[in-house]
């Protein structure tokens, strides 16, 4: 089992945080952010070409982080590949000691820095969910038995604030029968319908680690109330930005009262920093989760 996994099985409130690899070789930007946090974060997801926008792909960052001892979940989108190139890359973490692993379908390339890419999805999140599933059973995905299993601890997405939400619910039942075996969610900003969320989502019997987007600005909170879907940022969330004078203090308060209002309701947080990597250990401190990850 992954050092994750065991977090996630031992009933510990976990705290994962998200990474970019960069566009281009040099990773020690990213190391300096992944050993700052690695006493307070049990795991770090490595984006693959986030928003479509050209960058390493996370399976090299991911093998070179673990050698320095920190966990890894790879991000892996169906956009680019098909399901050979998908199944191969993940017998390839596999080979590399690389077990954890979160299922995304992905954003249309047009809307990244190669806009004339052409979209693959040959498969979506449920299918490589199986298609991982039949990997670490010893088959791939069409039923060929393998020489050597790979260890597989798959994850997906959620949105608790879905417009749809029983279709969303639907979608998460079939990927818990695909096999996996957490979720992060979309960024949480209005606790009371999360709640509500979870309610139904706990019939699932699977860990789900609320999403948290650290605010900058009261801009970029308009602009994700605006823009991302299933994502509503409360009116006083966005005054409490336009009024402070210290917006890194405001921020740290905000998100930390959000992780404080969420704990009691799901299994962790994922938090996604943006840039903002440096002022994760001040609100898990006000979190009061700055304890060392298991």
């Amino acid at each position: 089992m992954s050092r994750f996994s065991k977090a996630l099985s031992s009933g510990k409130f976990a705290v994962t945080c998200e990474l970019n690899p960069p566009k281009g070789v040099n990773l020690d930007p990213l190391f300096k952010k992944a050993l700052a946090l690695d006493g307070s974060v049990d795991a770090f997801n490595l984006t693959d070409s986030a928003g479509s926008n050209l960058a390493m792909a996370p399976i090299g960052a991911a093998r070179l982080l673990a050698e320095k001892g920190v966990e890894t979940i790879l991000q892996i989108a169906c956009r680019d590949r098909n399901r050979l190139a998908l199944q191969s890359e993940m017998l390839a973490a596999g080979a590399l000691g690389l077990s954890n692993v979160l299922c995304m379908t992905g954003d249309p390339p047009g809307r990244g820095d190669h806009a004339e890419a052409k979209a693959v999805f040959d498969i979506d999140a449920i299918d490589l969910l199986r298609a991982l599933s039949a990997l670490s059973s010893g088959r791939d995905f069409a039923g060929n038995e393998l020489k050597g299993t790979p260890e597989v601890f798959a994850g997906a997405v959620v949105n608790p604030g879905a417009s749809d939400l029983d279709k969303e619910l639907s979608r998460m039942e079939d990927k818990v029968k695909a096999g996996a075996a957490f979720f992060q969610s979309q960024a949480v900003y209005d606790p009371e319908p999360f709640e509500k969320f979870m309610v139904r989502a706990r019939e699932f019997g699977v860990p789900v680690l609320a999403g948290m987007i650290v605010l900058k600005s009261a801009k970029m909170a308009r602009n994700l109330d605006a823009t991302m879907p299933g994502v509503s940022v409360p009116q006083p969330i966005i005054d409490e930005m336009e009024r402070a004078e210290d917006r890194t203090a405001a921020s740290t308060r905000i998100t930390a009262e959000l992780i404080n209002q969420v704990k009691g309701m799901c299994d962790g947080v994922h938090i996604m920093a943006i840039g903002w990597e440096s002022k994760v250990p001040a609100i898990l401190a006000a979190a009061s989760l700055a304890a060392k990850a298991a």
